[in-house]
């Protein structure tokens, strides 16, 4: 007879009153929320059902509340008392891992990995009929294992490899694996799932052949990288000098050129396998304008409802999280979690001045506060996705709610003299400030807001409504940039420069002419613009080795201060008007909220000290044995 405990608890329960029956057939049914292990490898549908219920580690994608930008010099979260400081101060440690999300955490993740070496155990043997379903099937669970343990490994280092299904009482203790181990399993796993997904019809949202690839060059291109290279580590970081067991850290030996050959190939075969992405054969610059619809419409994953973007940039989404309409997902939230104040909403993860300075011009100069034309109009002629990417003073944004005096619908983040009703000279906060009449506290501390991944479709008010913006996990772009790295690295600087060059036309943005050192400085800089708040800059910086002159850096924010010019007045309500005020802007340094600071030991997470006290064998990284 099947019967959970809780179910006869209850039926125990009836008894006791007085209620027997002399048939007790009846209990022997199957609870209508419980399916029986072995009734799922039996029929098609169910076991879709459990390889689907893996996916559910993907989480929201990188549209949580709490964004992997505000942990890398792209952005700071700007309520206190969520452990993100613990983080960036450096002061995380076995006992205090500071903010974990659950698309990267121990437990969460092998969890994922548990269902799928359930999965990939299960359904070679499953007596259902469909092969076309169990050759699909079992290539998703590939590469979902694939993924889940490429989220430990490029945050945590190399961790054990578990590939069986672990029973009640036996050993769970393990070693971990070293690093060549942990990326040589995830690349079979890669080639399993785009063997058996090749030719698959695969719907909107599940793992694909060309995923497979996307996620085999990424695993491969970051093996390649300076962190992962143990005599080159050593040479940059102490802490990794003087770890007894390197190992679990990267290579300690062998031909680094062959591996970024290796990274090279499978780059162009992530490439190959995709559609050729959106807009990536221009041969010249388009216009600022459409440089902006571009990346906008790229961000918005073709599901706005602005009809001024493209719908046809899905095609450069390769894998991504989508939302349901009838669902309140929390990710469907990101205009409320993180727009801005004067609009109700809660300024979650604003961007920071040192993100907003690496926008170049629009003639493909730098920006520079010491420039003092560019000092006295910071956000006029830049790289046109700063537009779409970030909100500041002076921005237009969507309609006011009806409690705002704002009939100009700009973005407010400075302080500016106005005439009162009585016609006296006051000096008035901004409405996104954080000493606003709408929500001071929710105000950001920065001076700037994100735009990027919030739907600009002006009839969708972020405070109530909610938007169906997808993640993109991988998308087209991602895999030029492997290229483009894995050639640079290779010496090959012509196709590095035509594949730039391919995605700075899309933007709006001119052509670059340089080679070597410049030009691996460069694709560094085009990166960091182009994937701003995709959960790239956090391990490009560490992979790098850049860290400490990056991530280490205090924060910046701006002031904005508006003051009237001789002879000119303007009346309450404000609006951002240069023919009526002298606007003033000052980068600061701020320490206060977060005194940001870099150690080598955040190269990589800590294992929880409750996870090593359970597992006597997993070995501790480096810098966190104190």
């Amino acid at each position: 007879m099947k019967l959970k405990y809780k179910y006869w608890i209850f039926f125990a329960s009836l008894g006791s009153i007085g209620l027997v029956a002399c048939d007790t057939e009846f209990l022997d049914v199957i609870p209508p929320t419980e399916i029986p292990t072995e009734e799922v490898w039996k029929e098609g549908a169910l076991a879709e059902g459990f390889v689907t219920g893996i996916y559910a580690g993907l989480q929201q994608g990188g549209l949580g509340e709490q964004m992997l930008a505000s942990l890398s010099d792209e952005a700071v979260f700007t309520h206190t008392g969520r452990n993100i400081n613990t983080v960036n101060e450096g002061s995380l440690s076995p006992s205090n891992l500071g903010w974990v999300d659950d698309t990267y955490g121990w437990g969460p993740m092998f969890t994922r990995i548990r269902a799928a070496n359930q999965a990939i155990a299960n359904l070679p043997v499953a007596t259902f009929t469909d092969e076309t379903l169990r050759a699909r099937l079992m290539g998703e669970a590939y590469f979902l294992r694939a993924y889940y343990y490429q989220q430990l490994v490029r945050y945590y280092g190399s961790v054990p490899i578990i590939t069986k299904v672990y029973n009640l009482n036996e050993d769970y203790s393990v070693t971990r694996n070293t690093y060549e181990e942990c990326i040589n399993r995830i690349v079979v796993d890669c080639d399993s799932a785009a063997l058996l997904l090749k030719g698959k019809t695969i719907a909107k949202g599940r793992a694909s052949e060309a995923a497979a690839l996307a996620l085999k060059s990424r695993v491969l291109l970051y093996a390649a990288s300076d962190l992962h290279d143990i005599p080159t580590a050593k040479a940059k970081s102490s802490v990794i000098s003087g770890y007894p067991n390197p190992e679990f850290l990267g290579y300690v030996s062998g031909d680094r050129k062959a591996r970024w050959q290796i990274a090279q190939v499978a780059a162009k075969a992530a490439l190959d396998a995709t559609d050729g992405g959106y807009k990536l054969n221009l041969t010249a610059p388009v216009s600022a304008e459409q440089g902006k619809i571009n990346y906008t419409s790229i961000a918005m994953g073709g599901a706005s409802g602005d009809k001024t973007l493209d719908a046809s940039a899905a095609s450069e989404i390769i894998f991504g999280r989508y939302f349901t309409p009838s669902l309140n997902e929390a990710a469907r939230q990101a205009g409320l979690n993180n727009g801005p104040n004067g609009y109700h909403n809660w300024a979650g993860n604003t961007p920071i001045g040192l993100l907003v300075d690496d926008y170049e011009m629009m003639d493909g100069t730098k920006f520079a506060w010491t420039n003092p034309t560019h000092k006295a109009a910071p956000y006029v002629n830049r790289d046109p996705r700063f537009y779409a990417t970030v909100m500041y003073d002076g921005a237009p944004w969507k309609p006011r709610p009806s409690d705002a005096k704002d009939p100009a619908n700009q973005i407010q983040t400075g302080s500016y003299d106005l005439l009162d009703d009585k016609g006296a000279l006051v000096n008035r906060k901004g409405l996104d400030t954080r000493s606003s009449s709408i929500e001071d506290w929710n105000g950001s501390r920065t001076g700037y807001y994100m735009r990027k991944f919030i739907d600009p479709n002006p009839a969708l008010y972020d405070n109530t409504d909610r938007q169906n913006i997808p993640w993109p996990f991988f998308r087209v772009t991602e895999n030029v940039f492997n290229y483009i790295e894995a050639s640079i690295e290779l010496g090959q600087d012509a196709i590095a420069l035509e594949w730039l060059n391919k995605i700075r036309f899309r933007a709006g943005m001119p052509a670059l002419k340089v080679t070597g050192a410049a030009l691996k400085e460069a694709y560094r800089h085009e990166k960091r613009i182009e994937m701003a708040y995709e959960e790239q800059r956090y391990h490009d910086a560490r992979r790098w080795m850049i860290a400490p002159t990056t991530l280490g850096r205090p924060l910046q924010y701006i002031t904005v201060i508006g003051k009237f010019k001789p002879g000119k007045s303007m009346k309450e309500p404000y609006h951002y008007d240069p023919t009526v005020y002298d606007y003033t802007y000052t980068p600061i340094e701020e320490k206060s909220h977060e005194n940001r600071t870099w150690v080598d030991k955040m190269y990589f997470r800590p294992f929880s000290r409750d996870e090593i006290n359970r597992n006597a064998k997993l070995v501790q990284n480096p810098g966190y044995d104190k």
